[in-house]
């Protein structure tokens, strides 16, 4: 009889040892879990490393210690300097043609002229000269008439559109006269800026290969935003969906460990 209750005495110091053993065990994971919890707190945060993919490719995917972060890093760096690089090249060659066509189409015309938009350069490559504004001082506006000039061609276009017959003027006081000349003074080259590559092909072909060359490099520079845009894009993506499978996998992963003891 003694014997037993020395063996009951012992099981149930055993038994009270393991309980504290187990419960010391599952306090400690637990508190190893929350340490972890803490630390994957924002890594867990969809919109936390979805925006920061978004503002910088790859920093969600590093946020979360994935390899592929290195791959965003990467193209995010590469374009940005492929993109300033085109940029800056098509910069170059803009102020080449503008500079060219300054010292050389319009110099003996106005070399302190102002300077053109876009359209006008681009008038510039495809017209050896502008024509005269006015051929005739005074009085009522005389356009161009030799349509190999630019201002030549857009007087034929303005008959064209306007008059039955382009090569028989109506009365210069009827309407379709009138309605010529406003679409005539509406596009034509004013005197500031009138050029002409006549007498110099060699300044011409320069010209035209600087404007090619600069609208060549500001497109290259246009569709390196484009790609760069898309790998925002894609990283945000990529970092939306790893953390919510991230998450998933946490959630159906987790373990739940439940005992009791009875003493008889």
């Amino acid at each position: 009889m003694g014997g037993q209750q020395s063996i009951r005495r012992l099981s149930v110091r055993v038994g009270i040892a393991l309980g504290m053993a187990v419960s010391a065990t599952l306090a400690g994971s637990a508190s190893a879990q929350s340490v972890n919890n803490a630390r994957r707190g924002i890594a867990d945060s969809p919109t936390l490393v979805t925006v920061a993919s978004a503002i910088l490719p790859g920093l969600g995917q590093a946020m979360m210690h994935q390899r592929r972060s290195l791959a965003y890093f990467l193209l995010e760096g590469a374009g940005i300097g492929f993109y300033i690089r085109e940029n800056r090249d098509g910069v170059r060659q803009r102020d080449k043609y503008r500079q060219i066509s300054q010292t050389v189409a319009r110099a003996p015309f106005s070399p302190t002229g102002p300077r053109g938009d876009w359209d006008y350069y681009e008038r510039m490559e495809k017209y050896a000269a502008s024509g005269v504004f006015d051929a005739v001082a005074g009085g009522q506006i005389d356009p161009e008439a030799d349509p190999e000039t630019y201002n030549g061609s857009v007087w034929l276009l303005a008959r064209q559109t306007y008059w039955r017959d382009p090569n028989t003027p109506p009365p210069s006081t009827a309407e379709e006269y009138q309605a010529a000349i406003k679409f005539y003074t509406d596009r034509a080259v004013t005197p500031e800026f009138r050029w002409s590559w006549l007498g110099a092909p060699e300044a011409f072909q320069k010209y035209r290969s600087a404007i090619a060359g600069s609208n060549s490099s500001f497109k290259s520079a246009e569709k390196t935003v484009s790609l760069i845009l898309a790998n925002h894009f894609l990283s945000a993506v990529d970092a939306y969906v790893s953390v919510q499978a991230r998450v998933r996998r946490s959630a159906d992963g987790s373990v739940w460990l439940t005992g009791s003891f009875a003493l008889p």
